[in-house]
């Protein structure tokens, strides 16, 4: 009998590890293994004022982080030494949303960041030369947000502003492509969509790369705008938030999110995560339990353990002014899954996170660690790492 329960047991952890590997295999990340063996890792310090944006990237055999500040400052971390490795002063003001630039990599083989400020520009810094490459001016008002193109190996651009637009920027040829209005208050936020929508349009297109594709942006006016990137129109206005918009993003379709490109993901002032459909038009989830406005919304990586293998990743987490990140089941607007606390002594609110994956996940054939790591930026200046 022992003998039997030895061999089920042993069969069990095998079957559980082949699980592990798949759905790792698939850019999928277990949650239950990262909320109890997760802890603070490191902490990168040097920014003097709050970290308003950072970004992950991997440029061959390295790897960078990426920050923007309210000290003017964009700086460049290095993942393996865990330190500072440059750091770029050419904006004149507070520095809200920092960007690694793919389109310079696949197209020049250079390392690049770009970056919007107060200063009303968008800046492109090149890290191994240590210089300034472009800049992009037009916005009359500050540029809280920016975000890449993932088709065309990033070649456009989209930046929201105090100016109450949205601007498309193409990358190769430093020009303003299109202005699109609508909002009636400050664009806080935006992003562009990883795949084609299903809008079925007659209209005439303006030739840009990516045809089908959107924009999404939300704003201070409450509302969350979709616009079609070939027609340069506005196809839905999401109304529901209650108070300020402060982060967008689409699903994603690589990391097998539920519903894909066909939803966004928000958080606001009024407190709530929600989740909409663009397909319907519709809110489909709301997520409250933050005590404080919402700063940053990430669709993660990670699944939970008992879906099937095959299934779509079904974990979103929240950053907050309240100095908590939350995770939540994207099935259940009541399933809230582990919360991460800061420092109230030192750190004010979370401002930013993203994820960072690990290159060396696993230590030895026994070590099925989480494989990757959660980076977030604070009010009070440190970048924290935690996985």
């Amino acid at each position: 009998m022992l003998s039997l329960f030895v061999f089920c047991f042993i069969q069990s952890q095998i079957f559980a590890y082949c699980i592990h590997n798949l759905i790792q295999a698939a850019n999928f990340f277990i949650f239950e293994i990262f909320r109890s063996s997760s802890k603070l890792l490191n902490t990168f310090t040097g920014h003097t004022s709050p970290v308003w944006s950072i970004d992950y990237s991997a440029f061959g055999d390295d790897q960078f982080i990426c920050s923007g500040s309210g000290d003017r400052t964009v700086r460049v971390w290095d993942v393996e030494t865990n330190k500072q490795i440059k750091s770029f002063n050419g904006h004149s003001g507070e520095v809200y949303c920092v960007k690694f630039s793919q389109y310079h990599y696949y197209n020049n083989c250079r390392s690049v960041i770009c970056s919007s400020s107060d200063d009303q520009t968008i800046r492109f810094w090149d890290i191994k030369d240590n210089q300034q490459l472009q800049v992009f001016n037009g916005h009359t008002q500050f540029i809280g947000c920016i975000s890449f193109s993932l088709f065309n190996d990033g070649r456009y651009l989209c930046s929201g502003s105090g100016d109450n637009t949205v601007r498309l920027w193409d990358v190769e040829t430093s020009k303003s492509l299109h202005v699109f209005n609508g909002h009636t208050d400050v664009v806080t936020c935006v992003d562009i969509s990883p795949l084609q929508c299903n809008n079925n349009t007659n209209n005439k297109s303006n030739n840009i790369g990516g045809n089908g594709h959107t924009i999404c942006s939300g704003s201070d006016d409450r509302t969350i705008r979709i616009w079609d990137i070939e027609t340069t129109k506005q196809l839905i206005i999401f109304k529901k938030h209650k108070n300020y918009v402060h982060s967008v993003k689409y699903g994603s379709n690589e990391l097998g999110v539920n519903g894909g490109a066909n939803t966004i993901l928000s958080g606001s002032e009024d407190k709530s995560v929600r989740l909409w459909d663009i397909r319907s038009g519709q809110q489909i989830q709301v997520f409250n339990g933050h005590t404080n406005s919402l700063s940053c919304v990430e669709y993660s990586p990670f699944v939970v353990n008992n879906i099937e293998v095959g299934s779509n990743s079904n974990v979103i987490c929240s950053g907050s002014w309240d100095n908590t990140i939350r995770f939540w089941d994207i099935r259940s607007n009541k399933n809230q899954l582990y919360v991460i606390k800061g420092n109230g002594k030192i750190y004010n609110g979370i401002t930013c996170l993203t994820f960072q994956p690990l290159k060396k996940d696993r230590k030895s054939d026994k070590d099925i660690g989480c494989g990757i790591n959660l980076c977030y930026g604070s009010s009070n200046d440190p970048i924290q790492i935690w996985g």
